[in-house]
Protein backbone atom coordinates (compact mmCIF):
# COMPACT_ATOMS: atom_id res chain seq x y z
CA UNK A 1 0.00 0.00 0.00
CA UNK A 2 1.44 3.07 -0.80
CA UNK A 3 0.79 6.62 0.93
CA UNK A 4 -2.18 7.37 -1.47
CA UNK A 5 -3.97 4.77 -1.33
CA UNK A 6 -7.28 4.84 0.48
CA UNK A 7 -8.99 2.18 2.17
CA UNK A 8 -11.34 1.69 -0.82
CA UNK A 9 -8.36 1.09 -3.13
CA UNK A 10 -7.37 -2.11 -1.24
CA UNK A 11 -8.70 -5.41 -1.69
CA UNK A 12 -11.52 -6.18 0.39
CA UNK A 13 -11.19 -3.08 1.86
CA UNK A 14 -13.53 0.00 2.86
CA UNK A 15 -13.32 3.13 4.87
CA UNK A 16 -15.75 1.92 8.06
CA UNK A 17 -15.58 3.44 11.55
CA UNK A 18 -14.01 -0.18 12.24
CA UNK A 19 -10.80 0.73 10.49
CA UNK A 20 -10.94 4.21 12.33
CA UNK A 21 -8.40 4.19 15.98
CA UNK A 22 -10.54 3.40 19.02
CA UNK A 23 -12.68 6.23 20.48
CA UNK A 24 -12.19 8.31 17.13
CA UNK A 25 -15.01 8.85 14.29
CA UNK A 26 -15.05 10.08 11.08
CA UNK A 27 -18.22 12.50 11.20
CA UNK A 28 -17.51 14.39 7.19
CA UNK A 29 -14.55 14.32 4.55
CA UNK A 30 -12.26 10.93 3.53
CA UNK A 31 -8.91 11.47 5.66
CA UNK A 32 -6.02 9.60 4.67
CA UNK A 33 -4.51 7.29 6.76
CA UNK A 34 -1.50 9.64 7.32
CA UNK A 35 -4.38 12.49 8.44
CA UNK A 36 -5.95 10.19 10.88
CA UNK A 37 -2.40 9.26 12.46
CA UNK A 38 -1.31 12.84 12.66
CA UNK A 39 -4.61 13.88 14.40
CA UNK A 40 -4.44 10.78 16.96
CA UNK A 41 -1.06 11.88 17.43
CA UNK A 42 -1.69 15.28 18.32
CA UNK A 43 -4.97 14.43 20.39
CA UNK A 44 -2.50 11.50 22.01
CA UNK A 45 0.32 14.38 23.10
CA UNK A 46 -2.41 16.92 24.22
CA UNK A 47 -3.40 14.20 26.83
CA UNK A 48 -0.57 13.44 27.61
CA UNK A 49 0.77 16.98 28.47
CA UNK A 50 -2.70 17.45 30.25
CA UNK A 51 -2.01 14.46 32.69
CA UNK A 52 1.63 15.79 33.79
CA UNK A 53 0.10 19.22 34.26
CA UNK A 54 -2.62 16.92 36.27
CA UNK A 55 -5.57 18.41 33.88
CA UNK A 56 -6.35 15.33 33.02
CA UNK A 57 -10.34 14.46 32.39
CA UNK A 58 -10.84 11.02 34.08
CA UNK A 59 -14.89 10.73 33.34
CA UNK A 60 -16.27 10.05 30.01
CA UNK A 61 -19.59 10.59 31.22
CA UNK A 62 -21.47 14.24 30.70
CA UNK A 63 -21.14 16.51 33.62
CA UNK A 64 -25.23 17.39 34.49
CA UNK A 65 -25.91 20.95 34.52
CA UNK A 66 -27.74 20.28 37.71
CA UNK A 67 -24.29 19.59 39.36
CA UNK A 68 -22.52 23.16 37.45
CA UNK A 69 -20.80 25.36 39.93
CA UNK A 70 -22.60 28.47 37.79
CA UNK A 71 -25.90 26.64 38.64
CA UNK A 72 -26.21 28.86 42.02
CA UNK A 73 -24.63 32.07 40.48
CA UNK A 74 -27.51 34.30 40.13
CA UNK A 75 -27.39 38.64 39.28
CA UNK A 76 -27.36 40.29 42.28
CA UNK A 77 -30.92 41.79 42.93
CA UNK A 78 -31.39 45.30 41.75
CA UNK A 79 -32.68 48.25 44.62
CA UNK A 80 -36.07 50.02 43.20
CA UNK A 81 -39.26 49.69 43.03
CA UNK A 82 -38.91 47.42 39.86
CA UNK A 83 -36.29 45.16 41.39
CA UNK A 84 -37.99 42.25 42.01
CA UNK A 85 -38.68 42.63 38.28
CA UNK A 86 -35.04 42.67 37.22
CA UNK A 87 -34.07 40.14 39.45
CA UNK A 88 -36.33 37.56 37.44
CA UNK A 89 -33.65 38.61 33.80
Amino acid sequence: MTGHESAEDRPGGTADESQVAPGMRVVAGAPTPEELAAVAAVLQAAAVEAAAAGRAVVSDTPRSAWNASARGLRKPVVRGGAGWRESLR
